[in-house]
C-alpha cells in the first residue's frame, strides 16, 4: 500500500529537506506551501531523484478556509497518508507593538490554528486505520517566553504542550505524536523574521543546517521520540529553559534578539 508523507511549508528550510528524507525512503508526498514555483521545481527534482510520486498545492494558511480547501483537494489520499508533518510557520522579531496587527494575527493563524485544525481533520483517517505519525514542529523557544518575539515564542509552548497532550490521548490508538524543537537553523526564516541583526545571529551560537534538522527529525520521529531536539547545545539550552526561572530566561532571550538598530 502506498505511503504518503504530508508536509506543510515544503518549499523552502526543514520542510523542504523532510519533503527529500521522505522522498530518499519510497514515501509518495503531499506538500503544501505558498509558493507553487518553488513547490513545482521541489516535485521535479524529487521525481528526478528518487521516481517520487507527488501531489502538490498552493495555499495561504492565514485564510480561515484554508484547511478545509486542502482536505478537499486531497481527499482521496487521505487514508493513505501515514505521516503528517505540521511544518509551517513564521515569527516576526520587533517589540510588540511594532508588529503589524495583522501579522501577529497571520502567525496565530499558520503556527496555532492551521496546525491544529489539519491535525483535527487527519487524525480520524489514522485511527481508522489505527497506525501514523504526526510530526509538530515547534522550536526551542518553546521552553521560555521571548522578548522582541514574544507571540512566536508563545505560538510554539502551545504546539509543545498541545502535541504531548494529545501524543498521551492516542498512544493506544497506534500513532505516534512527536514534537521537534530546533534551535537556530540556517534557513529563510531568520531573514523574514528580522533576526539578522540580534545578538543571537552574530555567531553567538552555532546555527545548524536544515539537512542535517531533517535527518535527525526522521530518526526520532521513527524511533517514536516525544520531543525531538537537534543538536548538542539545543539539548542544553533547552533543558536550561525548562528548569530555569522564566524571568531570568525572558533576561537573556531578550538581550540576545534585541534588534541592533
Amino acid at each position: 500500500m502506498e505511503k504518503i508523507a504530508f508536509i506543510t511549508g515544503a518549499s523552502k528550510g526543514i520542510g523542504k529537506e523532510l519533503a527529500e528524507v521522505f522522498a530518499k525512503k519510497g514515501y509518495s508526498l503531499i506538500m503544501i506551501a505558498r509558493n507553487i514555483g518553488e513547490l513545482e521545481q521541489i516535485q521535479s527534482n524529487l521525481k528526478n531523484k528518487y521516481q517520487c510520486t507527488s501531489k502538490i498545492l498552493s495555499i495561504d494558511l492565514t485564510k480561515p478556509e484554508s484547511i478545509d480547501l486542502i482536505m478537499d483537494a486531497f481527499k482521496d489520499e487521505m487514508s493513505n497518508v501515514d505521516v503528517l508533518i505540521n511544518n509551517a510557520g513564521f515569527g516576526v522579531s520587533k517589540k510588540f507593538t511594532n508588529v503589524p496587527l495583522q501579522d501577529i494575527t497571520s502567525m496565530i493563524e499558520v503556527n496555532i490554528t492551521a496546525l491544529t485544525k489539519l491535525t483535527y481533520r487527519v487524525l480520524p483517517y489514522m485511527m481508522a486505520k489505527k497506525s501514523g505519525k504526526i510530526l509538530n514542529v515547534a522550536s526551542t523557544a518553546a521552553f521560555s517566553p521571548g522578548p522582541y518575539m514574544s507571540v512566536y515564542y508563545a505560538t510554539k509552548a502551545y504546539v509543545l504542550s498541545f502535541s504531548e497532550a494529545i501524543r498521551e490521548e492516542y498512544r493506544k490508538d497506534g500513532i505516534t505524536i512527536s514534537v521537534l524543537c530546533p534551535g537556530m537553523t540556517k534557513t529563510h526564516f531568520s531573514e523574514r523574521a528580522g533576526l539578522q541583526e540580534t545578538l543571537l545571529f552574530s555567531g553567538f551560537l552555532p546555527i545548524m543546517l536544515a539537512e542535517k534538522v531533517a535527518n535527525i527529525a526522521y530518526k526520532g520521529l521513527m524511533k517514536r521520540r516525544r520531543i525531538i531536539i537537534p543538536g548538542f547545545m539545543n539539548k542544553n539550552m533547552a533543558f536550561f529553559m525548562w528548569f530555569a526561572p522564566s524571568w531570568l530566561t525572558a533576561k537573556i532571550i531578550g538581550i540576545l534578539e534585541k534588534p541592533k538598530v
